[in-house]
């Protein structure tokens, strides 16, 4: 059985199509269709609370401090990918700063998530491009160790493959596997609509929600034919 090379170059993504209809979405509704799962871990968190990305995952495993392997991929990622990075959840030296994010901003690269450290924090306000990271540190990092490039990986506790469909935004990190995100997306749709209804209901002063005597009682916290 031949082995796949350190770097994959070639991977089916998650269609533009569907990126864009995600896009429209909260990172909550999604992870809530899809069976609140594929979230990262909150220390994955934008920089700033206006950002937001969409699209397929462009997967990256570094060694904790060394960001060797993100250079590469930000030569080799297409514009429209998610650079998603395995740092290991290592904030002991930052992987990537205004330099290589600038970059990535030129190249028409969608977004950043990396579960490791960033730094340059002000000047990413400025720079317009989002950025999840799960923390900072000035220190800057090594660029000698090997890692691996398009292949399956852990962020934040997730399992990320590559052309998934990552979504972010105030939230956080949600990521959906390539072959149901079209499926969850007729999901969310519905979801849209009942959480608007529920909203107006609320506006007319129906604050009461229907389930929970029920929930309360299989929980074992009111007896039967008890209410709140």
């Amino acid at each position: 059985m031949s082995q796949l090379p350190d770097i994959v170059r070639e991977f089916e993504r998650v269609s533009p199509d569907v990126v864009a209809k995600a896009a429209t979405y909260q990172a909550a509704i999604l992870a809530d269709v899809a069976g609140r799962r594929g979230t990262l871990h909150a220390r994955v968190a934008p920089v700033h609370h206006s950002m937001a990305v969409a699209g397929p995952a462009f997967t990256v495993e570094v060694r904790p401090g060394d960001n060797l392997m993100i250079h590469a991929a930000i030569a080799l990622a297409k514009p429209g990918d998610v650079i998603v990075v395995d740092g290991k959840g290592d904030l002991t030296a930052a992987l990537m700063g205004t330099l290589m994010l600038s970059a990535c901003k030129k190249l028409g690269i969608a977004g950043v998530v990396i579960d490791g450290a960033i730094r340059d924090r002000l000047e990413l306000f400025d720079l317009g491009f989002p950025v999840f990271a799960a923390g900072f540190n000035p220190a800057g990092p090594t660029k000698f160790v090997p890692g691996r490039i398009n292949h399956p990986i852990s962020v934040g506790g997730a399992t990320v493959h590559p052309g998934d469909l990552v979504v972010g935004d105030a939230d956080g990190v949600v990521v959906i596997e390539r072959l149901k995100a079209p499926a969850m997306l007729a999901l969310a749709d519905k979801k849209v609509a009942d959480e608007a209804a529920r909203l107006d209901a609320i506006a007319r002063g129906d604050t009461a929600s229907k389930w929970l005597p029920a929930a309360l009682r299989a929980a074992g916290v009111l007896k039967e034919g008890e209410t709140l």
